[in-house]
């Protein structure tokens, strides 16, 4: 049964009024398939930041990260220090090269197709496998929003899982679909402020409520002192070098998000891209922080323990606040998960239709085709991954777990060294591209051992190996004209 009041459905029309009011009007600034899919490559240093932000983080950092912190205590602070150290990297390495790059390779929109002209490969294969990576693992993705989303419109409205689910995709595809990458990046933008005031009220009213920091963490270690040791687990026992090094290697994600990557390209100058990097790093690290913080709020106010631990920010919301604010503050769960969705669909209907229609169509697209195509990819897809989260059981931070490690793995390596190495060969990236990806398949189902290590970890450093060593050995194969698109681009950073 419904859990909260009018008030609180009042406040979400509010909320989604407002966005697809800002979808609507980037509906009306969207003329071709470059503004659907790169908004024009026109955003601002501030736009380019939070939504890079906003896109990353869905609704694990508001279901996931705080329900992992109120079971396992500072322990989840490993995650977030590894998320803040690759987001820094990730800004500071890639992208200016990749805005550069991407742009004077011909104005390379999606990252299969600034593979394939980077080593000016004549053959479809790095951009068909890099396509399909994506695919694969995006699907994932997005159906871990709609999990939140679900689990969001149940908890809140009292409705079927499955229901929720058609619910949160419907509204999702509502300004996507329209709009495209302007009207996703400029709700990012709105949802990113939000979920920073959500994640910051929760935490300060009940320090408030505690009366001092002492309280504060007195209650807490009074449920288990070991919450509060950043080096031990719940159990007492030392955290190991798996554990550590597991959840560090979350930062190595980022290096092959493209829907973060996307907001490096779309940026309007590299002059821009230090002061997004300032407030992009700034802005996730009081997130991560603060949803850590949100997680061990719950161990103090909650006198019995939730059976899914996922839902501790909601609990807490309903718990601290009247319906209307408790609303409001609401309304950011669903901001985190459709700033990530929508764009993670945008990437994917992109791959669709930018990279893959085009090698079985008999004939070459007008730009109104491509918009056309992107749109109904960004349908297909959105169903796929409804299908994918119709199981409640299913738990956010598990599945995007996955999904992260095998983008990470499969396209982060060859992002980086595609930067850096003007003698890898395409070879070499479709090697990379393979054995990270496997990698974390194979990983992900195997346990015991060394095979607790996060995925992401091997597969990242098996896919530089795999790059590595298939670009020496295919060297003499390297084009010219490879070799001197990557000099001339470089030569502007």
């Amino acid at each position: 049964m419904p859990q909260f009041g009018l008030a609180t459905f009042l406040a979400f029309l509010i909320y989604l009024s407002i966005v697809l009011g800002i979808g609507f009007y980037a509906y009306l600034k969207t003329r071709t398939a470059g503004d659907f899919l790169l908004g024009g490559r026109q955003l601002s240093p501030t736009v380019s930041a939070i939504s890079a932000g906003a896109s990353d983080m869905s609704g694990w950092v508001l279901l996931g990260l705080p329900g992992y912190a109120y079971v396992a205590g500072l322990e989840a602070f490993w995650i977030s220090i590894g998320l803040i150290m690759g987001l820094a990297v990730n800004w500071f390495l890639v992208a200016k090269p990749l805005r550069i790059i991407s742009f004077k390779l011909n104005d390379a929109v999606t990252l299969p197709t600034y593979l394939q002209r980077r080593f000016a490969d004549p053959k479809p294969w790095l951009r068909v496998i890099s396509s399909l990576s994506i695919l694969l693992f995006f699907l994932f993705y997005v159906a871990a929003g709609l999990i939140a989303g679900g689990k969001l419109f149940t908890e809140v409205f009292g409705i079927d899982y499955q229901m929720a689910v058609v619910v949160s995709v419907a509204v999702i595809l509502a300004y996507t679909l329209f709009g495209g990458f302007l009207a996703v990046s400029w709700t990012d933008v709105f949802q990113g402020m939000l979920i920073l005031v959500a994640l910051f009220l929760l935490p300060m009213l009940v320090l408030n409520k505690a009366g001092s920091y002492d309280s504060f963490i007195e209650g807490i270690s009074d449920k288990n002192m070991y919450l509060l040791n950043i080096f031990i687990s719940t159990d007492g026992k030392e955290l190991g070098f798996t554990a550590i090094a597991s959840a560090m290697a979350w930062g190595l994600g980022y290096f092959g998000q493209p829907h973060i990557l996307a907001r490096f390209k779309a940026i309007r100058s590299p002059r821009h891209v230090h002061r997004a990097a300032f407030i992009g790093v700034t802005w996730a690290f009081l997130c991560y922080f603060l949803a850590v913080a949100v997680g061990l709020s719950g161990l103090f106010i909650i006198e019995q323990p939730l059976e899914d631990s996922e839902k501790v920010f909601i609990t807490l919301t309903k718990l601290m606040f009247d319906p209307l604010v408790a609303g409001a503050l609401l309304a950011a769960i669903l901001a985190a998960i459709m700033s990530t969705v929508d764009s993670q669909l945008l990437v994917c209907s992109a791959s669709l239709a930018e990279d893959l229609y085009p090698l079985v169509s008999d004939r070459e697209l007008v730009g109104s085709d491509r918009l056309k195509i992107a749109r109904v990819a960004v349908v297909f897809l959105a169903l796929m991954a409804t299908g994918i989260a119709m199981n409640p059981e299913s738990k956010v931070l598990d599945v995007v777990s996955y999904a992260w490690a095998g983008l990470g793995a499969s396209l982060g390596p060859a992002v980086i060294v595609s930067l850096y190495w003007s003698r890898m060969t395409s070879i070499g990236a479709i090697f990379g591209v393979i054995v990270g990806g496997l990698t974390v398949i194979i990983w992900s189902r195997l346990s015991g051992g060394i095979f607790d290590l996060y995925s992401l970890l091997p597969g990242f450093l098996l896919s530089l190996i795999a790059i590595g060593a298939a670009s020496l050995l295919t060297q003499r194969k390297l084009s010219t004209k490879a070799i001197d698109n990557y000099v001339q681009s470089r030569a502007e950073i």
